[in-house]
């Protein structure tokens, strides 16, 4: 064990620890690590938008600490244990000699780096995907039971945490195609899925909302070349900042000796082909094409190692990267470090204060913000929160759980971004400006689907039957419904709403009675302008801003 790591690599692994630690407890959170937060407060085998692996993290977090080392423990601990399993990689015998050229090598690649403090699910992908690795190189080197059962739940691991995560499975197997005759190979697929045969279950008992989202609902925009092909370039130097000339030369230069280099090159290029095509169709976020830094951390420390010209100036602009990383870091702690620019770790504790000094413990909806309605609840110690998506926004986790019901029936804070009508008002740090209004008896019914009987909407028909489907435990009075036709321009992004009459099939039905459906007979109005692609049937409810209640539905 002291070979694999000498006293030297401790010391290291511990600072980076301790810093990654004091960072987790002095930076407000961002939204998405409240969204996630959110999530773990009600465990589940999936979400809206991720698997569970995230919130199982937080969990684990708080159950050691409060605030934010309560959300960011876990990801502390795992980031430190990457570079452990990220250093068993490494086979070459010089390594031991160059302990803090690899540390950073690693500090100096940005995300990698936030992803030592942050929480979020490229976290537990990014630790899972160095373990998969290393459960790989010892399954070529001996396929046996053992080895089957660990590749298989590690396989398991990497997709609870992120679905993209289907991508390092692919180009590793994509790399070795005799693993198609490898009976223990078989067993490690058959091990992952029934590891991961929980979270097919909830993705089956939710009507596969993930993946219709992800897949077929998600907004998009025109394609633009600066936006969409050439930020995902942007994002490929960004990632690596200014070594990134020399991260990219070691992969042009690395050859396929063995199956294991085969692998980590197999999966670079895979992941990079991949988004770079994806990117002809809509923005590639930069945390998509993260996972590269793993088996980058691998190619380009052995390139150091056999060539020192590279070495030298890896080192030294990792150095330049180093110290900018230290300056934006103590920048998410205190703002005016970065002068006029405030990021999503700024602020937030001021902007509730306001709201929780103007609202006092009452109940706060905010109209259109899963960002907002979590950071609101855990910075307010827990005062219920809510998210009202509206036909302008998309759906989220609020969209299927019981959050809603916390609300309903009570007197709420309306908070909104989109009118300067209210009783108060609060800015954010970065100048955002919202308003806000009280509601006595606050009723919303956002789970009401509208199922269309039509794969497509024709040019030639007007007249269509509608279901309007109650999935909750009481009745609704229909007069308090409102109906409309939302146009959808191409890219499923709303561009207006016109109101509809539509016409119970049964006259006499007034009540929309609990767990039940009551048929409409509806005139769709055929759009005037020609750029829109898809309708959606939706609802307004008590007067509030029309959801999300029916899927977007193609123009013939």
């Amino acid at each position: 064990m002291s070979k694999k790591f000498p006293k030297q690599f401790y010391y290291f692994l511990a600072a980076f620890f301790i810093l990654n630690v004091i960072q987790s407890s002095f930076t407000e959170l961002i939204f998405d690590e409240a969204y996630y937060w959110y999530y773990s407060q009600n465990m589940a085998w999936g979400y809206f938008d991720h698997p569970p692996m995230v919130a199982l993290l937080i969990k684990i977090s708080s159950l050691f600490f409060n605030g934010e080392l309560g959300v960011r423990f876990m990801s502390c601990v795992l980031s430190s244990a990457n570079l452990i399993v990220l250093w068993l990689l490494v086979d070459n015998p010089k390594k031991n000699q160059y302990i803090p050229h690899f540390f950073l090598l690693a500090f100096s690649m940005t995300l990698l780096n936030a992803y030592g403090f942050f929480t979020l699910p490229d976290t537990p992908l990014l630790f899972f995907t160095s373990c998969f690795l290393l459960a790989y190189k010892h399954f070529l080197k001996k396929s046996d039971w053992s080895t089957a059962i660990v590749l298989g739940i590690l396989m398991a691991c990497l997709m609870y945490s992120k679905y993209h995560a289907v991508l390092v499975i692919l180009f590793v197997l994509l790399s070795n195609l005799k693993l198609v005759k490898n009976k223990y190979a078989w067993a490690s697929v058959l091990i992952a899925l029934l590891c991961y045969a929980p979270h097919f279950y909830w993705l089956y008992a939710n009507d596969y909302v993930s993946i219709k989202y992800h897949l077929y609902e998600r907004p998009n925009d025109a394609y633009q070349f600066e936006k969409y092909t050439l930020g995902f370039f942007v994002n490929l130097i960004s990632i690596f900042g200014f070594t990134f000339p020399f991260v990219y030369y070691a992969l042009f230069k690395t050859k396929s000796t063995d199956l294991f280099k085969r692998a980590l090159l197999f999966l670079t290029y895979g992941v990079i082909i991949f988004f770079f095509i994806s990117s002809f169709n809509r923005r590639v976020q930069t945390q998509w094409i993260i996972v590269i830094c793993i088996p980058l951390v691998v190619i380009v420390y052995n390139f150091m190692l056999q060539h020192k010209t590279s070495l030298k100036w890896i080192i030294r602009l990792g150095l330049v990267n180093a110290v900018l990383i230290l300056y934006l870091r103590a920048g998410l702690v205190y703002q005016p470090l970065l002068f006029n620019f405030y990021y999503e770790s700024h602020g937030n504790k001021e902007w509730v204060n306001k709201i929780r000094q103007e609202v006092g413990d009452i109940p706060v909806v905010f109209e259109n913000s899963y960002r907002n309605a979590p950071m609101y609840e855990f910075y307010s110690n827990g005062i219920p929160s809510f998210s009202l998506n509206n036909i302008m926004y998309r759906k989220n986790q609020y969209s299927i759980d019981d959050s809603e019901e916390r609300v309903r029936g009570k007197k709420v804070a309306y908070i909104s971004k989109y009118t300067n009508k209210g009783t108060f008002s609060f800015t954010k740090a970065n100048g955002q400006t919202y308003s806000g209004k009280y509601i006595s008896n606050f009723n919303s019914y956002r789970k009401l689907e509208c199922v269309l009987d039509a794969d497509k909407i024709s040019l030639n028909k007007e007249d269509y039957s509608l279901k309007v489907v109650n999935p909750y435990d009481f009745d609704i009075d229909l007069s308090k419904l409102k109906f409309s036709i939302a146009y959808l321009d191409h890219y499923k992004n709303t561009m207006n709403l016109k109101p509809v009459h539509p016409r119970t099939s049964e006259p006499n039905v007034t009540v929309l009675k609990a767990k039940d459906t009551v048929d409409y007979n509806i005139k769709i109005p055929f759009p005037k302008n020609e750029n829109v692609g898809y309708i959606r049937v939706v609802i307004s409810e008590n007067n509030l801003y029309s959801g999300l209640n029916g899927k977007p539905i193609p123009l013939e």
